[in-house]
């Protein structure tokens, strides 16, 4: 995850509608972004494996705000039955959000749900942590999908060579 830094002095406010505390952020970071609704903004992030679009729901009569990362895999029909087991392995290793598979269409994302206080307001480092808590389990999982789909290893194979823990620095 990332540390805050000092361009969050930018932000007249600590906290904000969820939606507007986002597009805050994402314009502090520099990122292109979309209001799709008033309820709704999107952009894109460039990853180390990939660009992943995000996407963020407020629904006000819930006090929800849904996060949605969408790291670019489509699995194909013969490939979904590894990756349904791979999403098993790994969501149950998560304790936020969780990885999913859109079973019409096969487009794969990480979302996470978020219940926010009365006041229905996003802190800044609370909207820094969900975006990139986000990204990084999807920079964190990305390289499992890709041995499953491209390299025709198994769930348990594909999590066991992506998951390698390096030590030290080279």
């Amino acid at each position: 995850m990332r540390e805050p830094n000092d361009t969050l002095s930018i932000f007249d406010r600590d906290e904000s509608l969820p939606v507007d505390m986002l597009a805050a952020l994402y314009e502090a970071r520099g990122w292109d972004f979309e209001r799709d609704s008033e309820d709704e903004i999107s952009t894109e992030v460039k990853g180390s494996w990939t660009n992943y679009s995000i996407k963020a729901i407020w629904r006000e009569e819930d006090n929800v705000l849904q996060i949605i990362a969408l790291p670019g895999v489509h699995v194909d029909h013969d490939k979904r039955d590894n990756i349904y087991k791979a999403l098993g392995l790994i969501n149950e290793q998560l304790w936020i959000g969780h990885f999913d598979l859109w079973q019409n269409n096969g487009i794969l994302l990480f979302r996470h749900a978020l219940i926010m206080a009365s006041n229905g307001m996003l802190g800044v480092e609370q909207a820094q942590t969900l975006i990139d808590a986000a990204i990084d389990e999807c920079e964190r999982y990305y390289p499992v999908f890709q041995f499953i789909i491209w390299g025709g290893k198994s769930p348990e194979d594909a999590i066991a060579s992506a998951l390698i823990d390096t030590q030290g620095e080279a």
